[in-house]
């Protein structure tokens, strides 16, 4: 297919971990490589384990999925010693900036054109598999129906990706023989088109899987016939198509065999700190909890996963989740009153290390690459007034539980230097009593954490008594993750059903997801942003955020519906706006300039290696820009850059229809 990306055509893979790629020169020799069920299956395989990838790579303090959420409501960059971090993201992100290497992604802090790779890797392995399944004559023809089934779901899964991503980019659905480097773009609805009917063929050729059966012939992370019918629903939504995809929807939440988690289930996993006697950190069951261990992501009693990624054994690619996202405290930017180091991570083999206050085997040496805004830390987790210093948090919530230790406070760490007599044992406090700050960086070192979210037994650290470097899951771990399960199908019902006009509906499905919870206080009449307030409480760094916040905008537009300021949207002007001022834009913008640090371009000073932080984000950043890599090695035509980023220019021809576009793939 030639070199159209940095990565891309017969070599696309090039910029994957190596660890997880095949051997690239297969690719050239496909008719070979993939004439026999093996081959088939090998490609199928990277598909299923490359997912992994959008959630974790091999970087010690980069998660890829963690941009997603940088581009919303929720995360800004916090690694304030990044003199290129993307805080200003209005004035910084460019098409040149969207590449990262092993020696720089600590630099950029985000992962967008590890995106762009990834997409358009797992696009290849879909269509070798679509190219070469009919020409395996040794498979009967459901086997080889399912083959193709699960390989569209792949190729839909990474193109509804990108067409919320970047907007309108290459179609590509052939493996060609001969380089060609004249990729034109296609429209995001042609796409979603063309994608909406593969998937209704993929919900007709994919089995079922057996709820809680996970065998050797058939694993957890192999695409199944629910997992079909939901990429199928989130495209119908994309579409507009609110009826069609809602009735997908009930048959997979009524009569799929589904059922939310309502109790604890599977293994008690309690954080590593500590021992039986004298606990660091200590869970009180409950179903939260036990529902995002990876060590009961695929235990057999869970009815809640519909598709699970694998990420355990020999093909583990280390989730270094508390290492990425916990705040960077050990070091003596925190101080106790009395001028020491708050909080030391001392090695089990140390004279000072005391089981009561081990916290780094708890929360990880964190390096906070990113934190949470005020907003998603307090006024998320209060719906009757939802501000960003709500005082009347839902205590029930069972996701921001002090009380059964799935969230954790600063306020809940205790100085553990035993040398500071005065103060070891205490809570941390941030000023002292006269009023003086303790913490020199508030933005890295001084916010909450969802403790049930980010705590993973680090195997590798817990084997080494001498370690003071925790960081997640890594080799011998369970990192197990989520890619799709109940609780979104409800949300994504609720959804739907706001706008066909049934709120009673909409809130019902809402409630049963917060009642599940233990929340105390529940929904009288939800909204759109009711509705998204819920997913970023129930799917904190599982959904890809900005995805469906960007997929949420257009359908505002195209049903008329407004949100909760009153702002309605129009399809014209989505695409087609820059600038930060406050009014305009769309759903997504709004959200993010309404709930996330990004309100008012807010100076943010810390006495760090920068001196002030601007944190800004512009209409245009809904669409990434198309990197520059993709564009320049497409030579022979030009590929479509997002309005408002340099290159744009409206006479460049993108198609309108999938079917040109596909004829277009054999014009070399």
């Amino acid at each position: 297919m030639g070199m159209l990306f940095v990565c891309a055509a017969t070599t696309l893979t090039g910029c994957s971990d190596s660890a997880l790629d095949p051997d690239p020169l297969s690719f050239f020799e496909p008719t070979t490589t993939f004439s026999t069920e093996s081959g088939l299956s090998a490609a199928l395989a990277q598909a299923d384990r490359n997912l992994k990838l959008y959630y974790t790579t091999a970087s010690d303090v980069l998660l890829p999925v963690a941009t997603e959420f940088l581009f919303s409501d929720m995360l800004v960059v916090a690694a304030t010693d990044k003199q290129a971090g993307i805080y200003d993201i209005a004035n910084d992100l460019i098409p040149s900036s969207g590449y990262l290497s092993a020696s720089d992604d600590g630099t950029h802090m985000h992962s967008i054109m590890h995106f762009w790779n990834e997409n358009y890797a797992g696009i290849k392995y879909a269509n070798t598999i679509i190219g070469y399944a009919p020409k395996v004559t040794t498979l009967d023809e459901a086997t080889r129906n399912a083959y193709i089934g699960r390989a569209y779901f792949h190729r839909a899964f990474r193109y509804y990706a990108l067409v919320h991503q970047f907007g309108d980019v290459p179609l590509i659905t052939k493996l060609l023989e001969v380089p060609k480097q004249s990729y034109k773009s296609t429209k995001r609805e042609a796409i979603l088109e063309m994608i909406e009917a593969d998937m209704k063929q993929a919900v007709e050729w994919v089995p079922d899987q057996e709820i809680g059966k996970y065998t050797n012939e058939y694993p957890g992370g192999y695409v199944n016939k629910a997992a079909c019918r939901f990429l199928l629903a989130k495209i119908l939504m994309a579409e507009g198509k609110f009826n069609d995809a809602k009735q997908q929807l009930d048959i997979l939440i009524n009569n799929s065999g589904f059922a939310l988690m309502t109790e604890p289930f599977g293994e008690d996993v309690q954080p590593a700190g500590g021992n039986n006697d004298e606990k660091t950190w200590t869970i009180k069951r409950n179903v939260i909890w036990d529902m995002h261990r990876g060590e009961n992501v695929y235990n057999t009693a869970n009815k809640e996963l519909i598709l699970g990624i694998p990420n355990s054994g020999e093909n583990l690619v280390g989730y270094t989740i508390m290492r990425c996202m916990s705040p960077f405290v050990f070091n003596n930017a925190i101080k106790s009153p009395s001028g020491k180091q708050a909080l030391q991570n001392y090695n089990r083999r140390n004279g000072n290390w005391r089981a009561a206050t081990d916290y780094q085997r708890v929360i990880g040496r964190g390096v906070a690459s990113f934190r949470p805004c005020t907003w998603a830390q307090y006024g998320l987790w209060d719906i009757t007034t939802n501000t960003a210093y709500s005082e009347s948090i839902d205590r029930g919530d069972l996701r921001r539980s002090e009380e059964y230790g799935n969230w954790m406070h600063m306020e809940n760490l205790k100085y553990n230097d035993p040398t500071d007599t005065e103060w070891y044992g205490k809570p941390l406090q941030k000023f002292d009593d006269k009023g003086n700050l303790l913490c020199n960086d508030t933005i890295r070192r001084w916010y909450d954490i969802p403790l049930y979210k980010f705590y993973y037994l680090d195997a590798v650290q817990e084997a080494n008594l001498s370690s003071d470097g925790f960081r997640g899951a890594q080799k011998g771990s369970k990192g197990d993750l989520y890619l799709y399960r109940l609780a979104e199908a409800y949300l994504l019902r609720a959804e739907a059903n706001y706008y066909l006009g049934d709120i009673t509906a909409a809130t019902k499905d809402v409630n049963i997801i917060r009642q599940r919870a233990h929340c105390d206080q529940l929904y009288e009449k939800v909204d759109i942003d009711d509705i998204f307030d819920e997913r970023a409480r129930e799917l904190y760094l599982e959904e890809w955020r900005h995805v469906e916040l960007v997929r949420a905008s257009f359908d505002l537009a195209i049903s008329g519906k407004p949100d909760k300021a009153g702002n309605t949207y129009t399809l014209s002007k989505l695409t087609q706006e820059s600038g930060t001022e406050k009014t305009g834009g769309s759903f997504w913008y709004q959200r993010c300039i309404t709930k996330n640090f990004y309100n008012d371009g807010i100076t943010k000073n810390v006495t760090a290696n920068k001196n002030a932080i601007n944190y800004r984000i512009d209409k245009k950043n809904m669409f990434w820009p198309i990197p520059d890599e993709a564009r320049t090695s497409n030579k022979d035509a030009e590929l479509h850059q997002n309005y408002g980023y340099p290159g744009y220019d409206a006479s460049v021809q993108v198609f309108s229809n999938w079917q040109d576009a596909v004829a277009d793939e054999d014009v070399i």
